[in-house]
């Protein structure tokens, strides 16, 4: 595919250069190889085949809220937050107060991620600016920030990308002025009919918006999640359940590179990295919901060894694990209506029957407890 003349650096009034984008999408199009189609083809089918998979699990939404979780984790990873996925569901559940400040991060993604489902499923909202404004402040509204983020606002100001000032930065996004016609050029082209295959036309769509760059702070996250919305918008998937910042986070110096090579007109250079991304990651999903469905039956055919009483209390405990699997003797009790020590006894049961296992093993007091088999499916 020949090079695509995505945008110019232009020389700006402060005498830095800045990049400032062509019409969108270009007026030739885009002419990708018969490699890259192919490897769409494969991408696609592996959706069509994730999809159905997803719809043969009983309990979908979990699968879906720990890939939320794990999605919310690696893209602030990427952005240099510590916490870890088990940091949030720690975190959620109100299990141990020593959690990492930086946990807020990957909470504020999560609660963004809902956001947009809620968004797009309950009120059919179109995939607009508006949205992606609204997706921006439910991820910055009262987050830990080193600096101004103004939430829900496209910025007013200059923003760089590397270096203390925007002449010695590695990147300088379009000034204000030309931001607001390349976003209005991207809303185009996001609900335009074309002959663009949706898996590409996904993956253009985010690495347009990061060229942009219209936010003070969150812009890798904001189109990120861009990615899953559209190939959900689009009826690719029944459920939002690909996310691809894990594949990103873990080739994150290709992922950079990639994104500023399509600065510079390699567009086919990163749809071709982008789709190995969604192959990559599909085929994990699909593998995933395997290993879900063969530890659920081997979990229940265990409860049911039980006796009656103790199976029922232990049927009642098993799903809720899938939602919140790190818990304490507080919740246990929160679910069961148990004593203290009747909830303790339940705990017990299930670490005999290896479905659950001390969090921190040196922890005397206050311990909590994983599902770690079913955790480590996602890891």
């Amino acid at each position: 595919m020949r090079n695509i003349e995505i945008g110019k650096y232009r020389i700006q009034s402060g005498g830095f250069k800045a990049f400032v984008p062509s019409p969108f999408p270009p007026k030739d199009g885009f002419d990708f190889s018969s490699g890259i189609l192919k490897k769409n083809n494969e991408a696609t089918r592996l959706l069509g085949k994730l999809d159905g998979a997803t719809k043969l699990l009983p309990d979908a939404d979990f699968f879906l809220l720990m890939y939320l979780r794990k999605d919310a984790a690696s893209s602030s990873q990427i952005e240099g937050t510590r916490a870890t996925m088990i940091d949030a569901i720690t975190a959620e559940g109100k299990i141990d107060a020593k959690v990492p400040e930086d946990v807020d991060d990957i909470l504020h993604y999560i609660k963004a991620l809902n956001y947009g489902i809620r968004r797009i499923q309950k009120e059919n909202f179109p995939m607009s600016l508006r949205f992606v404004r609204e997706l921006h402040q439910q991820l910055m509204q009262k987050a830990r920030v080193t600096h101004f983020s103004d939430p829900g606002e496209f910025r007013k100001t200059q923003n760089w990308i590397g270096g203390t000032r925007p002449d010695n930065a590695g990147f300088v996004p379009p000034p204000v002025e030309a931001m607001h016609h390349a976003l209005n050029d991207l809303e185009r082209f996001i609900h335009v009919e074309d002959e663009v295959p949706t898996v590409i036309k996904a993956g253009l769509i985010h690495a347009q918006f990061e060229t942009i760059h219209p936010f003070l702070d969150g812009n890798g996250r904001t189109g990120r999640m861009l990615i899953t919305f559209y190939l959900w918008k689009e009826a690719y998937l029944d459920k939002p359940v690909l996310f691809l910042s894990s594949f990103f986070k873990k080739h994150q110096k290709l992922y950079y590179e990639k994104l500023l090579g399509y600065h510079n007109g390699y567009v086919s250079d990163w749809i071709d990295f982008f789709l190995d991304g969604v192959i990559k990651i599909a085929d994990e999903a699909i593998s995933t919901v395997g290993k879900i469905a063969i530890l659920r039956e081997k979990d229940i055919l265990r409860i049911q060894t039980l006796g009656k009483r103790a199976s029922e209390s232990a049927t009642l405990i098993l799903p809720k694990l899938y939602v919140q699997p790190i818990v304490n003797v507080n919740m246990i009790q929160k679910w069961t209506g148990f004593t203290r020590a009747g909830a303790q006894t339940v705990i017990n049961r299930f670490i005999e029957m290896g479905i659950l296992t001390k969090k921190d093993k040196s922890k005397k007091y206050g311990q909590s407890y994983m599902y770690k088999n079913y955790i480590d499916i996602y890891s």
